[in-house]
């Protein structure tokens, strides 16, 4: 981790870097995940610039994938998330917009390395949501289940 990365780098630019560095490493986001410790959704969205990671995990996920030792603080700042969406004024719907637009990337990313260059289907699709009871307070549990559908080459 000798290189810099010049002052005007922007996220998106230190973001392509690391979609290139994991090409040529070879790794998926799980084996990536596994090797700084972290989840695979947590560590695809924050090596896309929608969350920050805590330092030590920044240097961990640099040092594995080359990346210069300057990438570090820019791993670890603070994201502004503008995903360009107009979104409901509704909190509840308005927070489900938001986890689309954060997560949306990561989402497609390991269903892609997953199954291959497809969706997952609104069609032929279900959802629960439950109570799960939890000592700090009740969480909300959205499970989500669609049928992959590869895309066509034709």
């Amino acid at each position: 981790m000798n290189k810099m990365i010049p002052d005007e780098i922007t996220r998106d630019d230190l973001t392509a870097m690391i979609l290139r560095a994991k090409k040529r490493a070879g790794l998926s986001w799980a084996e990536i995940a596994g090797k700084i410790g972290m989840s695979p959704v947590w560590t695809h969205s924050a090596a896309t610039g929608m969350n920050a990671f805590p330092e030590d995990k920044a240097r961990a996920f640099a040092q594995l994938l080359g990346l210069p030792e300057s990438a570090v603080a820019l791993l670890a700042e603070s994201p502004l998330k503008l995903w360009g969406q107009t979104v409901p004024t509704d909190p509840c719907v308005y927070r489900l917009y938001e986890i689309v637009g954060v997560y949306g990337p990561t989402i497609k990313a390991l269903i892609n390395e997953e199954f291959g260059n497809g969706i997952m289907s609104a069609i032929d699709f279900s959802m629960a949501i439950e109570r799960e009871p939890d000592p700090k307070g009740d969480r909300v549990r959205i499970t989500m289940s669609g049928k992959y559908l590869e895309y066509a080459n034709w």
